[in-house]
């Protein structure tokens, strides 16, 4: 780990006027000069920006660019465009999943209680009713986590448009291919709908053999000799020697009878993405910018044709069909933010039978920090002797727990200095841009 805490060097720096109004983004070495100079102040660390001491320094052009999104179940994108260029880039971790486990625990530990009879309480999922609109709480966090986002750099950069990946691939079209007309299945994108959807189902690896980073080729379970559709519940990924030892045989004639119902199992995180794509473009829609949406098969046909490596950041900046043909990439490097959450609130503490175990304080700060908090540890001497960058989980005792080498610490208060509050995040940059931000958690 090195001992500098801040933005990646080949990502543009946000600026915000002495009244917060937001600038267009500089180069790291053009904010390094105004700060040197004392002409500029930090003002955030994530993502990093620079505010203007002066009015007279707010002299730079300001531009307008287009932010950009690729909602993903577990992982979502984000590109920020000045024109053909990409100067800030993010990836959102989501935290859907753990709440989903967090519920199913709240969930049994309430219904022991019933049947055991101690510390009662009346169910009450039959008393309430869901307004429209109403998403799980592990679907709304990822609606959540991106509107945050999006309003984040709303103040932070002059962004006048922006664009979403609505859906991945339409189901309803490819299940029957002539609802929207022949020209869509012969156009442009002809192909790359069906194999953008093949690829995330069958986890892009061949469906016989489980070869990966191979050509895979789209290939019928039942094939078309034998009457075999061209629907998607009958095509598969193959690599080129399975496909051609499979020949004219079935799925089940070739030894693999579970393809044809694996094949017919929906997608888990299609089905995320879907469910909350519409609410997500809803609000979208209250920041009164203009939407543009697009496809799956239509951000995959633009990275191929730039010949840029995929990534969630770079999909993201390949949204839509106003992705410029020539699209500056070289050099970004996105920073990582996972959602944490802002802790529980759950008071009572339970042990592997459901028991109370321990009582939760209403006291959240500690030697004025709190959970969540990105802190800088300097340690004098010992074992993890130096000086770190973790988020932190504080007690009463003084001593607070840490990251240090991947394995939890315990470092005292006294060496410890906030650089970042908790915001529901935490932050990985990238490699050469600083100290990637572990957690305790």
């Amino acid at each position: 780990m090195t001992r500098v805490i801040g933005e990646t060097m080949s990502t543009c720096v946000f600026v915000l006027t002495t009244d917060h109004v937001p600038q267009t983004p500089v180069h790291p070495a053009v904010a390094r000069k105004m700060l040197t100079a004392r002409a500029a102040a930090v003002f955030k660390r994530f993502p990093f920006t620079i505010i203007l001491k002066t009015a007279e320094a707010a002299h730079l052009p300001v531009h307008t660019h287009r932010l950009k999104i690729d909602p993903g179940s577990k992982t979502t994108g984000l590109a920020l465009l000045d024109g053909p260029k990409v100067v800030w880039a993010a990836e959102i971790t989501h935290r859907g999943q753990r709440i989903t486990d967090a519920l199913l625990r709240r969930r049994a530990l309430r219904r022991s209680r019933r049947q055991r009879q101690t510390r009662y309480r009346q169910a009450r999922f039959l008393n309430r009713t869901r307004p429209a609109g109403w998403l799980p709480p592990s679907l709304h966090s990822r609606v959540a986590n991106m509107m945050t986002w999006v309003q984040r750099l709303q103040r932070l950069c002059p962004i006048v448009a922006l664009s979403q990946e609505l859906v991945r691939f339409d189901a309803q079209l490819l299940q029957h291919p002539a609802i929207s007309g022949i020209e869509y299945q012969h156009g442009t994108l002809a192909g790359y709908e069906v194999r953008e959807y093949l690829l995330e189902k069958w986890g892009r690896a061949c469906a016989y053999c489980g070869a990966t980073d191979v050509p895979l080729e789209v290939e019928h379970i039942v094939p078309k000799v034998r009457g075999g559709s061209h629907r998607v519940s009958n095509l598969t990924l193959a690599c080129v020697s399975c496909n051609q030892q499979k020949g004219s045989q079935t799925a089940g004639e070739f030894g693999f009878a579970k393809i044809q119902a694996q094949a017919r199992v929906p997608l888990k995180d299609a089905a995320v993405v879907n469910a909350t794509r519409w609410a997500l473009y809803s609000a979208l829609k209250t920041t009164e910018l203009p939407v543009e949406t697009g496809t799956g098969g239509r951000t995959k046909y633009n990275r191929t044709r730039r010949g840029i490596p995929k990534s969630h950041w770079s999909d993201a900046a390949c949204v839509g069909a106003s992705t410029p043909e020539a699209l500056h990439v070289a050099g970004v490097q996105p920073l990582g933010i996972r959602a944490m959450g802002h802790g529980t609130r759950q008071m009572c503490r339970v042990g592997a039978q459901g028991f109370p175990k321990a009582h939760r304080t209403r006291q959240k700060q500690y030697f004025g920090m709190q959970i969540g908090d990105i802190v800088k540890a300097s340690v004098p001497q010992g074992k993890y002797a130096g000086t770190w960058t973790s988020r932190v989980v504080v007690k009463n005792s003084g001593w607070f727990d840490l990251v240090i080498h991947g394995k939890k610490a315990s470092v005292h208060h006294k060496h410890c200095t906030r650089l970042w509050s908790s915001d529901g995040y935490t932050y990985t940059l990238p490699a050469g841009a600083g100290t990637a931000v572990s957690s305790p958690h």
